[in-house]
């Protein structure tokens, strides 16, 4: 059976997870991870509540963890296609990101930009 740790993720990803809960990941996880660690497109399809968020939230993490960021500069963007799932991979993004030094906007239609000015400027 497969591990998160068998996954190569990043130890403080690992930490996240476990303190979340998680032990083996599902399978579309299992299979996902590993394409999206080396950098490869991946498109996966899967039932709702297997786990698709964090199939490509913790490999993002993990690259994005491991490498250098400029100071001030955005190194990822995720697109979504309604509020909801916006809010879901945000919501990912802070229970497993937590131990990095990594941060995240949630930007969306329909609201004050103000707000949202003031998460893109920290």
């Amino acid at each position: 059976m497969t591990t998160f740790s068998d996954l190569k993720l990043d130890p403080k990803v690992l930490k996240a997870i476990a303190e979340a809960g998680y032990e083996t990941p599902t399978p579309i996880q299992a299979q996902a991870i590993p394409e999206a660690l080396t950098g490869r497109d991946v498109l996966g399809i899967a039932q709702t509540g297997t786990g698709k968020t964090a199939s490509f939230t913790l490999p993002l993490i993990t690259r994005l963890s491991r490498g250098r960021a400029r100071a001030r500069m955005p190194r990822s963007l995720v697109l979504a296609p309604t509020r909801e799932l916006a809010a879901q991979v945000a919501e990912n993004f802070d229970v497993y990101a937590k131990h990095t030094k990594l941060t995240k906007a949630l930007l969306i239609g329909g609201v004050s930009f103000a707000e949202q000015d003031k998460l893109i400027d920290r």
